[in-house]
Order: structure tokens, then C-alpha cells, then sequence
């Protein structure tokens, strides 16, 4: 499987089938497998590149300070290696920060920003979480992290403790500093003073029952014809919680913006 180092990073990805470029981007605390549901479906008409961010999956374990600049300048290193001039990205929870920063400074290369979250502003809120993985047990606190990325029903059911746990099974090959260093980044990155000039087509999606539906609401006012939609009985991870829903939001998004091809790739 391909791993980009051109921004001095090694970061892992996948591909799945052909046509314009679709870059995805997890939140925390999953990997590049959030978006499974998401590839199988959207693989017939893009393709889809899904990324491990630093501090995840098969991705560099980056223990010194950087910046949620730098992450992004990771994908753009992906897209580099695979040639890809131009995209539409999505992103979850952190992901969706960094595909609106993404988004914002290259508004060319962008065609299309979906966000799941939405959240633009700084988010001091994660000295928690900073303390919690440098601090505590590794798997129980992710596993905790890992429920509260979904609805409660959603983790109680059984396709939720299969998801959940699959993601678990990568938890031997994380590094706590690393992950502390992601939140540091997210943190104190602020996109929200270029909103108002962003004109870039925007779907901001939120489950029912995701904690930063607030914040995401926030976000699609402050962006200029942004489209906000609200799926019901769902969490932060709604994509995963209800992928046939969540894909029809996106693609009817798409098509209204002339970005949905007719025909498959």
C-alpha cells in the first residue's frame, strides 16, 4: 500500500477506483477505515483517497510539536504522489477542520469542502484529552474516546461493538505523545477569521446526537451559501452510523453543485 513522504512524513493511504479525485479524512481517535461505507459507494464515480493522519494508523508516530498547517501539508503531499491537481475533500472532527483549512487556502485546487463536525474555531477543550492519552490506560481510555464518537445506542448494538472493535485492534501500534501532539495542534487552530471571504461550495453534515453539532452550526452560518444538514439519531461519527443516509446528503450535494458525474469512472 502507498506512503507518501514528500513532506517528510511517512503517511499511509489507500486508493479505491478512478476519476476526480475524492480525499478523505478521519477524525481522531479512528483511521483512514472510517470511511469504508464511504469508499465502497463513492469508488464507482471518484477516486477515493483515504488517509491516515500523522499520529494514526500505519502513519509516522510524530512526537514533537506541529501544527494543523503541517497535517494538511501532509495531504497535499498525497496528492502530489498521486497526482491529483485537484479534489473534493471531506473530513471528520479534526479532518473536517483540516479539509476547511484545506479548503480556504487553496481555494483552486478545492473544488468542494464536506465537513463532518464542522467545528472552525479554537477548541481549548482538549487539555482532557491531551491529559487522558498521556496519563491513562491506552486502551481503555480509547475505548472510551471510540464510544463517544458515536450515538450511545450506536455503541451498544451489535455492528457499533464490531466497528468500534475493529478499530481497537490498532491500538497496540499508537503512541499516546503522538496522539497528544494531534490534539495539541487542533487545539489552537483557527480558521474562522477567512470565512468570510470563502466561497467554496460547503456541506456542513452533524449527527442528531454529535457534541459539536453547536459548533457546526456556527460554521455553516459563517460560510456563504453553506448547506447544513442534521441526520437524525446519529453521532459525531455519523457516516458510519448511518452511511446510506449520510451518502445520499453528499451526493445530492455534489450533483447540485454540477460535481456528481452521471455516468460511472
Amino acid at each position: 500500500m502507498p506512503t507518501s513522504r514528500r513532506n517528510g512524513v511517512e503517511i499511509y493511504y489507500e486508493t479505491a477506483g478512478r476519476g476526480f479525485p475524492f480525499v478523505m479524512i478521519h477524525a481522531v481517535p479512528f483511521d483512514h477505515r472510517l470511511w469504508t461505507y464511504q469508499v465502497a459507494r463513492f469508488s464507482t464515480w471518484f477516486k477515493c483517497i483515504s488517509i491516515d493522519i500523522r499520529g494514526y494508523g500505519r502513519s509516522a508516530k510524530v512526537r514533537t510539536p506541529f501544527t494543523l498547517r503541517d497535517m494538511c501539508d501532509d495531504v497535499i503531499g498525497v496528492m502530489e504522489d498521486e497526482d491529483a491537481g485537484e479534489a473534493i475533500v471531506m473530513g471528520c472532527s479534526i479532518g473536517s477542520k483540516m479539509a476547511l483549512m484545506l479548503g480556504v487556502d487553496d481555494p483552486a485546487r478545492f473544488k468542494a469542502v464536506v465537513m463532518v463536525g464542522g467545528n472552525s474555531g479554537p477548541q481549548h477543550q482538549f487539555d482532557r484529552r491531551i491529559q487522558g492519552y498521556r496519563t491513562e490506560d491506552m486502551a481503555t481510555y480509547r475505548r472510551g474516546h471510540l464510544e463517544y464518537g458515536v450515538s450511545p445506542v450506536f455503541s451498544k448494538t451489535p455492528l457499533g461493538h464490531y466497528l468500534l472493535g475493529s478499530f481497537m485492534d490498532a491500538t497496540e501500534g499508537l503512541d499516546p505523545e503522538a496522539i497528544a501532539r494531534v490534539f495539541e495542534a487542533l487545539a489552537v487552530a483557527d480558521v474562522q477569521p477567512k470565512l468570510s471571504t470563502f466561497r467554496t461550495p460547503s456541506l456542513v453534515i452533524n449527527g442528531e446526537h454529535d457534541g459539536a453539532l453547536p459548533r457546526g452550526t456556527e460554521t455553516a452560518k459563517l460560510i456563504a451559501n453553506a448547506r447544513h444538514v442534521i441526520l437524525k439519531d446519529a453521532g459525531h461519527a455519523c457516516n458510519i452510523e448511518d452511511p446510506d443516509a449520510f451518502d445520499a446528503t453528499v451526493m445530492a450535494f455534489l450533483a447540485d453543485h454540477g460535481l456528481m458525474p452521471k455516468h460511472p469512472s
